[in-house]
């Protein structure tokens, strides 16, 4: 039987694992790594330790099983640059969470550039994206920019920085869906902007071929000599996993945070409700767009109630405790914690929460804080429907930590008035790495009959759409913005 390997590299951990021909996983290595906050609002990955523990979990998975090919998905946005003769990183990763380069967006915005950026990238100016870590290490790192001058740096998103070190150097390439998100990338014209390049001063040999999400990354010679043959930064490999390959198909990740993606097809939707515009997925060099809307806060909220408030043991409990909730009370959180995200865009905004009476207590918090996902997909829905007309899809596919949650799905159905569709296989974001890299040679099935093949576990129908409701939820996060 063949195999194939999955490395999901993400922001707190590597893991790699193995799928049969059958596109089921076997096993499953996983290794935690540190992280680093020099300063408030910094965060840094030490690369190599990232690089060690996509080693130590590649080889402990890879004792007995006979690997064909690789597939590689990644946390997006964070930045690597490493010199090319020696492949040491010059200065830590720089994680995309990091808002050091705050001030330097907010100057190029006020400088009028921010719809190149857009129009361009599909992306906002923030600081979340690559482009400004980069020109960062280049103006902050002694000796950087004359180096990168010279041809002597490369830089990559972590996709990258893994694929040179894998093939020794042999190949700097990432994919399409990860350039997408540099802010460096023109999604329309599918090549390196040479306008953003020379607006940061980025010297543009620094950056990495481009190619499909399927292709030819080369050869791991660092394991065992085996191809790589799929690449998607971790929510479009997701998108994939969840086989989302037809217009108006959408797919929404419960971890930390919440990642909802929209296929939009051939053609990119521009949005005008602080949305992003972004790449699905390339196959035979044609983009699949996407609208992308993000929310900060979902599994955050119940680590609150458990480590900040100590209400809680485990997230488990909650689902017990929000059917205990009084009926009477309308407890709105609005988790706002580090800023909202989509649409509002607002990071200097925080948290609070509202209908408190002298009865309120654990069980009424619980509910909020999980009604408070659905709330904020329900936000990310109604933007995209205000984007694109074609919008109104009839599903949600759901995956990450947070849809294991039976009550906060059923809510979701409800307040979005959505059938929202739980997969079999839960692993969805390493499943797209695995299926790019088995679809590429043939052992897995193309795209149609793939998505045949996608099966739910669970399907929460929705009931009556309480639109009283969400129109408090709105009322509470408009009194949030204002405050």
């Amino acid at each position: 039987m063949t195999h194939i390997l999955a490395i999901d590299q993400g922001t707190t951990s590597s893991r790699a694992i193995i799928f049969d021909s059958d596109m089921k996983p076997v096993e499953i290595a996983q290794q935690e790594f540190k992280q680093i906050y020099p300063h408030s609002g910094w965060v840094e990955h030490d690369a190599e330790e990232i690089w060690q523990s996509v080693m130590k979990v590649c080889k402990q998975v890879d004792t007995s099983y006979n690997i064909t090919a690789i597939g590689i998905t990644n946390q997006r946005e964070t930045v690597v640059v490493w010199d090319k003769q020696s492949g040491n990183p010059i200065y830590n990763a720089i994680v995309w969470q990091d808002r050091r380069t705050a001030d330097f967006c907010e100057k190029l915005r006020k400088n009028g550039h921010l719809e190149l950026v857009t129009q361009t990238t599909g992306l906002l100016l923030d600081p979340y994206f690559s482009a400004t870590k980069l020109a960062w290490l280049l103006d902050n790192v002694a000796g950087a920019r004359a180096k990168a001058e010279a041809g002597k740096l490369a830089f990559g998103t972590i996709d990258s920085f893994l694929i040179w070190r894998l093939t020794e150097g042999k190949i700097h390439a990432t994919d399409a869906t990860n350039a997408a998100r540099t802010m460096l990338y023109d999604i329309h014209q599918g090549q390196w902007s040479e306008d953003l390049c020379r607006l940061l001063n980025i010297p543009m040999n620094m950056l990495p071929e481009v190619k499909d999400c399927a292709a030819d990354f080369g050869m791991a010679s660092a394991l065992n000599n085996k191809p790589i043959l799929g690449v998607a930064g971790d929510q479009q490999a997701a998108t994939i996993g969840q086989a989302c390959f037809t217009e108006g198909m959408m797919k929404s990740t419960y971890g930390t945070g919440c990642f909802a993606l929209l296929n939009t097809g051939e053609k990119p939707v521009r949005s005008h409700n602080q949305l992003l515009t972004t790449i699905a997925y390339q196959f035979d060099g044609k983009p699949t767009y996407a609208l992308e809307g993000s929310i900060f806060i979902a599994g955050a909220v119940v680590q609150w109630l458990r480590d900040g408030l100590k209400i809680i043991d485990n997230a488990s409990v909650t689902q017990m405790m929000a059917t205990q909730a009084d009926d009477t009370q309308d407890v709105i959180i609005v988790p706002a914690f580090t800023g909202l995200g989509a649409p509002y865009w607002r990071p200097d905004c925080r948290g609070a929460i509202f209908g408190l009476t002298r009865n309120s207590g654990p069980n009424e918090f619980a509910r909020a804080a999980l009604q408070s996902v659905g709330f904020q997909t329900r936000d990310l829905l109604d933007a995209m429907c205000a984007d694109w007309q074609d919008a109104k899809t009839s599903a949600l596919r759901v995956d990450g930590g947070m849809s294991a949650s039976n009550y906060t799905m059923q809510f979701l159905a409800d307040i979005c008035g959505v059938t929202v569709e739980r997969p079999k296989v839960l692993e969805t974001t390493a499943l797209g790495a695995a299926w790019l890299a088995g679809m590429n040679i043939g052992i897995y099935p193309p795209q149609i009959e793939f998505a045949k093949q996608w099966v739910a576990d669970t399907c929460f129908s929705p009931n009556t759409l309480d639109e009283a409701k969400y129109k408090n939820w709105q009322w509470a996060v408009k009194a949030t913005l204002s405050r």
